[in-house]
């Protein structure tokens, strides 16, 4: 069962979903998912790689890991859940192998630890400030737009990673917004068997599948949803 009191923890794999406010949809338009997509590139790709998305009317689907190896290059980057003060301390990341060794002692692995003037991002926060910025930023709703807090599950067997992406991609198939999962534009289906530069982690993606044509055979296939959907919650 998701825990929404879960620490996203570097180095480790999540199920991170949401939806709108009594089912109400966060995207409405075409704009709108382009919009979010963009805030998530800006604040999410910084601290977590990306395995598998997809965006529904009323709710996404996300599996992420956290990277590991990257530190904030202004200490105070993440004090605030406000997005719009989040985005005036005008926050970078930057990979741990680009300090000096005594700067980024091998020992840096907990999210608090500092190290001198940087500090190790808070996922957690990233995440709040997303869906902050989005709602800031792109919609005319008073109030809350997604439920609080986020669902969030740690993923940690490797064989689930597979059903997680084929349940992910399967998301339009079982709400009936399309027949396949490939022809359904706003899910990481598509960048999965594309030769356009991406920061999907689309190679690993592909080997837990053995490779892209038994990738596409078993997302042609039926799933029991369901019993899938068990496996996460």
């Amino acid at each position: 069962m998701s825990d929404p009191q879960i620490t996203l923890e570097p180095g480790n794999f999540y199920h991170i979903y949401n939806r709108g406010i009594n089912s109400c949809n966060l995207f409405r338009e075409p704009a709108n998912y382009e919009h979010f997509l963009e805030l998530y590139e800006k604040y999410i790709s910084p601290v977590a790689d990306t395995y598998a998305w997809v965006l529904m009317p009323n709710h996404f689907h996300l599996l992420v890991r956290v990277k590991e190896d990257v530190v904030y290059k202004y200490s105070n980057a993440d004090r605030s859940v406000d997005a719009v003060r989040f985005e005036e301390q005008k926050w970078q990341t930057t990979s741990l192998s680009d300090l000096s060794a005594c700067e980024a002692p091998d020992s840096v692995k907990n999210q608090n630890h500092s190290v001198k003037n940087h500090k190790i991002p808070n996922a957690h926060l990233h995440f709040s400030h997303l869906f902050n910025a989005y709602f800031n930023t792109y919609t005319d709703r008073h109030g809350s737009l997604f439920e609080r807090p986020f669902k969030r599950k740690e993923i940690t067997d490797q064989e689930y990673f597979k059903q997680m992406v084929l349940y992910i991609h399967h998301n339009p198939v079982h709400h009936k917004f399309t027949a396949y999962a490939m022809d359904y534009p706003w899910s990481s289906y598509l960048t999965c068997i594309s030769v356009k530069p991406t920061k999907l982690q689309r190679n690993t993606v592909i080997g837990w599948f053995d490779n892209e044509a038994n990738f596409k055979y078993l997302h042609d296939q039926f799933i029991d949803y369901e019993e899938t959907e068990n496996l996460f919650e």
